[in-house]
């Protein structure tokens, strides 16, 4: 085992890094990225999830099930932030990840041997949204235990960069899911791929499992918590603590508000809502969709590294900062520049074609549905549904009261009378804009790969350096954050008091995006308009980050651990 007797002190900063820490850096960085392979396959396969699982509903009902089992996952995540928090800091660091990682990995291998729908019935998908909950508890304890852990064996002056390693597992763990479901598309082929293929990357993941808990069972506990279990210093109650007491949980709130939150909008837009966009709005097919992001994330995912050993040389604070204002500037001309490139017939399209929804303001509602359950049936809200669908720009205008409703597509008027059937007015709608210079889904323009390594193409190349742009920001506010929440909060609560922020802002704020900013589009017409959730939140969070986060890079995180438990 590890020997890890010994709490880490400032002088130690100047060594090298010794075989034990590398092995602790190892170890909880190996078991991380098998988590995040565990959480990212479902959100990947979430399609044919929904036609597995929800089969007795139509097509567009089953997908959005599927992708509310998905965000049951992200919701229930501060919860489990609060229930293995609280185990972690009154038993131990150690032991509370190795239980995370177990729930986490069983929760996946029971989703590729569960019976579907059409096999057990009703029983299929309330098991697999209960396994689905699982593994958002799962991934809410283990985040804190393995960023705890790590720091907690580092020296001061190098916890940026020791830290910085478990900060390239929810990349890696992305990057490995995509890779093992491109591979075993391509040995099943698609039809048998849906039909039985997809459960292989679920079934995969147990070997996973196994290399990463024997390993995690050769780490001893963390020198800081060890020292306090033996000289009685623990916390006995860490949830009243860390929250019950307003010096705690105040540095809990502006670490939400002043850092998490705008490192969590920037990472799920530099990730998933740029894989979101391409393949739903600029109709990108999904392998060269998860092939441009995994070459992205391929070359920018060392730059974590890079941006956590840096924090340890000019502070956290400015690194963080400067990603969320530096993203939040760069937003619409990166994604105006994604359109071009992937897209261009689209480009121009938005540019030159005018199209107007003309309709009795009061037969046109509200488009907002972030979790896709509303059903529409008024004429103006089924046109302005579809033409978000289909990446049209759209303005509304309002006509006569009790006038059918109209769309002009320059001068062709298209018109949707009441009663009317959508998929009528959907063919001719389509006719319509393909006229005026709306490309087809499959339009020669659009970019495309024709295999993984398809990647020297102009066009290709370009869209794949604009998304490592995009990673880029991801690597400068992620890379230094997991270090500077750790020392924001004393040892006795450490791992509760991180837990939860963190995973309410990259759970709830980021775990979101993709969703709410789609419904903004929808309800605008507007192919950008969704880009504004990240930007007003990042911008929020550097102003609140600048006047009240302090900087913690010098802190020794190991003198609290000599101090006396607080008295009750």
């Amino acid at each position: 085992m590890v020997a890890a007797t010994t709490v880490p002190r400032p002088g130690d900063a100047a060594r090298p890094m010794t075989s034990a820490e590398k092995r602790v850096i190892f170890a909880s960085s190996l078991g991380t990225v098998f988590e995040w392979y565990d959480f990212y396959l479902y959100g990947s396969l979430a399609a044919i999830i929904g036609a597995q699982f929800f089969s007795a509903y139509p097509p567009a009902t089953r997908d959005i099930f599927a992708l509310l089992a998905f965000a049951a996952g992200f919701i229930v995540r501060p919860f489990g932030a609060l229930v293995f928090g609280r185990v972690g800091d009154l038993v131990g660091r150690k032991y509370t990840f190795l239980v995370t990682i177990l729930i986490m990995g069983l929760s996946t291998f029971i989703v590729g041997i569960l019976p579907n729908a059409e096999t057990i019935g009703i029983a299929a998908p309330i098991i697999l949204i209960v396994l689905r909950l699982a593994q958002g508890l799962a991934l809410g304890g283990e985040y804190g235990g393995a960023a705890t852990y790590v720091a907690e064996h580092a020296p001061n002056g190098r916890r940026g960069f020791y830290t910085s390693w478990i900060q390239t597992t929810a990349t890696l763990g992305l990057f490995l899911s995509l890779l093992v479901i491109l591979a075993t598309r391509s040995f099943t082929g698609e039809e048998a791929f849906k039909a039985w293929g997809w459960r292989i990357p679920f079934l995969v993941s147990v070997l996973l499992l196994g290399i990463s808990v024997w390993i995690r069972l050769q780490l001893s506990e963390s020198p800081a918590f060890k020292k306090m279990k033996e000289e009685g210093t623990t916390s006995k109650a860490p949830l009243t603590e860390a929250f019950g007491q307003w010096k705690n949980a105040r540095i809990a709130l502006i670490a939400l508000f002043g850092l998490v939150a705008g490192q969590g909008v920037v990472w799920y837009t530099g990730q998933f809502y740029a894989l979101f966009f391409l393949q739903s709005i600029l109709k990108v097919d999904g392998y060269t969709a998860n092939l441009l992001i995994a070459w992205s994330l391929l070359l920018g995912t060392g730059f974590f590294v890079f941006f956590g050993w840096l924090s340890d040389k000019i502070g956290r604070k400015p690194i963080i900062l400067a990603g969320c204002a530096i993203a939040a500037a760069s937003f619409f001309p990166l994604f105006h520049g994604l359109t071009s490139v992937a897209n261009p017939a689209l480009e121009r399209a938005i540019d030159q074609v005018k199209v107007t929804v003309v309709a009795d303001p009061k037969e046109c509602g509200n488009l907002f549905n972030p979790v896709g359950t509303r059903v529409f049936s008024a004429p103006c809200d089924l046109a302005r549904d579809f033409l978000s669908k289909s990446s049209v720009k759209y303005a509304t205008e309002a006509g006569p009261a009790g006038q059918p409703t109209v769309v002009k597509v320059n001068d062709t008027a298209v018109p949707f009378p009441a009663g009317s059937p959508a998929a009528d007015f959907n063919k001719a709608a389509t006719a319509a804009l393909q006229a005026a210079g709306y490309p087809k889904a499959n339009d020669a323009g659009i970019v495309k790969m024709s295999n993984p390594f398809d990647i020297f193409r102009p066009q290709v190349a370009s869209v794949i350096g604009l998304l490592f742009v995009l990673v880029l920001f991801v690597t400068m506010v992620y890379g230094p954050i997991a270090a500077m929440l750790v020392e924001l909060f004393p040892t006795q609560i450490r791992y509760t008091s991180m837990s939860l922020p963190y995973h309410i802002g990259n759970g709830w704020f980021g775990g979101l995006l993709p969703a709410t900013a789609f419904a903004m589009v929808a309800q605008t017409g507007d192919i950008y308009y969704g880009l504004w959730y990240p930007i007003v939140i990042a911008v929020a969070t550097v102003i609140i980050g600048l006047f009240l986060v302090p900087e913690t890079k010098d802190r020794d995180i190991y003198a609290d651990a000599d101090a006396p438990a607080p008295r009750r």
